[in-house]
C-alpha cells in the first residue's frame, strides 16, 4: 500500500473514531454533514479523497477541528514552533470532544482568572516599554486571539 492510500485510510479511521466516541451513525452523520451515506462510508474505508469542503463538512458535524482533518488528509502541515495550547487540545487524537471542550473551559478561566488579578505575562511586559495597565490590556488581546 503506497503512502497516500495509507493517509486516506488512516484518515477514514480517524473519521470513524470520532464517529463512534460521538455516538453517532454513519446514517445520522453524514445526514448532519449534508453528504451521502454511501460517499462517507467510503471516506471511511479510504476508497474516496474528499475535497477540503467535504472534510470541513464532516469536521462541523463532528465538532472538531477542520483543522484535524486537513492534516490528517495533507491538505495542511503541522505547525511547529510556537504553540498555542487550545488549539494543541483540540488536536489531541486521545482526548473525546467532551474532554477538550471542559479543558479548553477550564484553561480559559484560570487565564481569565489571572487577568482579572492584574497579572501580565512576562513576554508582555519585557517587550514593551510601557507601564503595567498598558501590558494589561495588551495581554487581554493576546488571550482573546
Amino acid at each position: 500500500m503506497n503512502e497516500l492510500e495509507t493517509r486516506w485510510r488512516d484518515l477514514g479511521e480517524f473519521i470513524r473514531d470520532q464517529r463512534h466516541t460521538g455516538h453517532l451513525s454513519l446514517r445520522k452523520l453524514s445526514e448532519m454533514a449534508g453528504i451521502s451515506n454511501p460517499y462517507l462510508s467510503q471516506i471511511e474505508r479510504g476508497l474516496r479523497k474528499p475535497s477540503a469542503e467535504i472534510l470541513q463538512q464532516i469536521a462541523r458535524a463532528l465538532e472538531i477541528s477542520s483543522e484535524t482533518l486537513y492534516i490528517r488528509a495533507g491538505i495542511l502541515e503541522e505547525r511547529e514552533g510556537d504553540t498555542d495550547l487550545i488549539s494543541e487540545i483540540r488536536r489531541d487524537q486521545w482526548l473525546s470532544e467532551e474532554q477538550k471542550k471542559t479543558l479548553v473551559q477550564i484553561y480559559e478561566s484560570f487565564r481569565a482568572e489571572r487577568r482579572a488579578a492584574g497579572f501580565v505575562p512576562e513576554i508582555l511586559a519585557s517587550e514593551s516599554d510601557i507601564d503595567p495597565d498598558v501590558a494589561s490590556v495588551e495581554s487581554e488581546a493576546l488571550a482573546g486571539r
